[in-house]
């Protein structure tokens, strides 16, 4: 994995484990004057668009209860085959994008989605678009490990058989153990798949979680935080698996840590106040910015 160093600051951001801190001191920001800036912007700084992209969403809007406007004309694309990471202070927006892409705001009352946001060309927010068979294709990954209560079998073995993926007790071994085995579990697991998948580890847990979103085959995997709950050894383990994973499968991942960012992401896409405010490879963005809301949140002014 990479090693980036920053751009007018001694921060460095490491292969693995280990966690740095900035010696920048805080500075107030003008909120005001930032909104106002962001909102003339036309487009977000960098390289926001991509060629045949797996993902294109073009001015993004996100109302809570009419009254809340949490995403601004967000618009990027997500490449296939790729990580990319969405950064950002607490409260930008970043989760609330992330969960546009395979509709799970539909489950919060009052949410209102509006933009255009295509999968392989195809509207996601169509009329007729099962919002259950396009979370087949867009898995997710939460920030805290949630397996089932159930067995670990049979937590990896739920989505397929939900979706008639296996037409006999073989095929959904096989579905099983492959899934275990692309999350780096299953030769942890292989004697004991009948014990529930809540008495494993945190790390586990959520390799476990991670296996139950590929079960069923998905295009893009949707990861919010997926380590934020976990000790640096079971960080390590997911990110080598995310690298592993992106030969596969399209992966976005919000995340809190500018070093991971680094480390596991081709791509970095910046979130201020609810607008993406810079998109580019992943070693620009860290080593020299576009924009000085980016450059003032990754060196520590703020966030």
């Amino acid at each position: 994995m990479n090693t980036v160093t920053l751009a007018n600051d001694s921060m460095t951001f490491p292969s693995s484990g280990t966690t740095t801190t900035s010696s920048v001191n805080k500075t107030d920001v003008d909120i005001h004057s930032v909104v106002e800036e962001l909102k003339r912007a036309k487009q977000a700084v960098g390289k926001p668009f991509l060629d045949n992209p797996k993902f294109k969403t073009r001015d993004v809007n996100v109302y809570y209860n009419q009254t809340k406007q949490a995403i601004f004309n967000a618009s990027l694309d997500i490449g296939r085959n790729e990580v990319i990471a969405m950064i950002g202070p607490s409260g930008c927006g970043k989760s609330t994008y992330l969960r546009c892409l395979n509709r799970m705001n539909d489950t919060i009352p009052g949410t209102k989605v509006t933009g255009d946001l295509l999968l392989d060309g195809e509207d996601i927010y169509a009329k007729d678009q099962d919002p259950v068979l396009l979370r087949a294709r867009v898995g997710m990954v939460f920030q805290k490990p949630n397996p089932f209560p159930k067995s670990i079998y049979d937590n990896v073995a739920y989505g397929p058989r939900l979706h008639g993926l296996a037409v006999n007790r073989s095929e959904l071994d096989d579905i099983v153990e492959q899934s275990l085995t692309k999350a780096g579990l299953f030769n942890e697991v292989k004697d004991r798949l009948n014990s529930p998948g809540t008495g494993l580890s945190g790390g586990q847990q959520q390799r476990l979680c991670i296996a139950r979103a590929i079960a069923v085959s998905p295009e893009v995997i949707l990861m919010d935080e997926p380590t934020s709950a976990l000790d640096p050894i079971a960080t390590a383990t997911i990110e080598e698996l995310i690298d592993e994973l992106r030969s596969s499968f399209t992966i976005c991942i919000v995340t809190h840590s500018m070093q991971q960012a680094a480390r596991i992401s081709q791509r970095t896409a910046y979130f201020h106040l609810g607008y993406v405010v810079e998109v580019n490879d992943t070693n620009t963005v860290f080593t020299n910015p576009g924009h000085r809301l980016t450059e003032n949140y990754i060196t520590g002014r703020f966030g």
